[in-house]
């Protein structure tokens, strides 16, 4: 095994190949249309008595959000002028009952942080299983504490986008004697935030690993790579965030001969 305390260099973005930080136009449209997309089905379904779909399709509406376009806006990867990405980040994140720029302050706050007892996002990280679990019910609120209190920059937008989540859950209950479709919206979207901790926190993370190649965990394989739809590549996301989530695959088959070299061995499923 290489001897870790001296390792290779890490190759840069140029050695690895530019072409990882492009996405082509319809990428970038399909991105912000499908949470868009999403939302649509679940009014259109929801309102003829088709639950099933219908909540299926906010689970997709979750997933697309927190995790791929709100995540690329989070960190500036769709190269889109800054305050149409704050838009777009705070309307995403908003739709999915969320504030995006808390979002977006915590989450940078733990790629400069990580393992820092005082990184919010990755606190599941450092909980046993059933803590981690409950963590899920308050973990949005932790954040969106933790961002008005250390997030200057976007305290603005955080504050509004507050504001604008407390009127759409009182709105919803509100409308509840006359339609339950807001209702079960706003509460499925906000129980769909629950998994989030252990998903983004819990499972990737080893804070106490005395390496930093060793604290983020690498995951290959092709059971792996359907169960996360393709988002099981944080080790590697860690390392170069400013490749977007679509070119993660491409990547991580990029970064395997240096991992190889270093004598990490990935977590495999399938």
């Amino acid at each position: 095994m290489t001897d870790l305390v001296n390792p290779p260099s890490q190759p840069s973005l140029s050695e690895l190949g530019l072409d990882l930080l492009l996405l082509s136009k319809w990428q970038i449209t399909r991105l912000i249309t499908l949470p868009a997309a999403s939302f649509a089905a679940y009014w259109v379904l929801a309102s003829r008595g088709f639950w099933i779909p219908a909540v299926f399709s906010l689970v997709v509406l979750s997933f697309v959000t927190y995790g791929s376009t709100s995540h690329d806006l989070v960190h500036g990867n769709l190269r889109l002028p800054r305050l149409v990405n704050d838009i777009l980040l705070s309307i995403l994140e908003l739709v999915a009952i969320r504030s995006g720029h808390a979002y977006q302050a915590a989450h940078l706050h733990h790629h400069a942080r990580f393992p820092h007892v005082d990184d919010v996002e990755a606190a599941a990280a450092r909980m046993k299983l059933t803590r981690a679990l409950l963590e899920g019910l308050i973990f949005q609120m932790r954040v969106y504490c933790w961002a008005l209190k250390n997030a200057r920059g976007w305290r603005n937008w955080i504050v509004a986008e507050g504001g604008i989540i407390a009127i759409t859950v009182i709105g919803a209950i509100l409308l509840a004697p006359y339609t339950l479709l807001p209702v079960v919206y706003v509460g499925l979207m906000i129980a769909g935030s629950w998994t989030i901790p252990l998903i983004t926190s819990y499972l990737p993370h080893d804070p106490h690993a005395t390496n930093p190649l060793h604290q983020t965990r690498l995951f290959r394989g092709w059971l792996a790579r359907i169960c996360a739809f393709e988002h099981l590549y944080h080790l590697e996301h860690h390392l170069y965030p400013a490749v977007p989530h679509q070119n993660w695959p491409k990547l991580a088959q990029r970064l395997d001969p240096w991992f190889e070299q270093l004598g990490i061995r990935p977590v495999r499923l399938g």
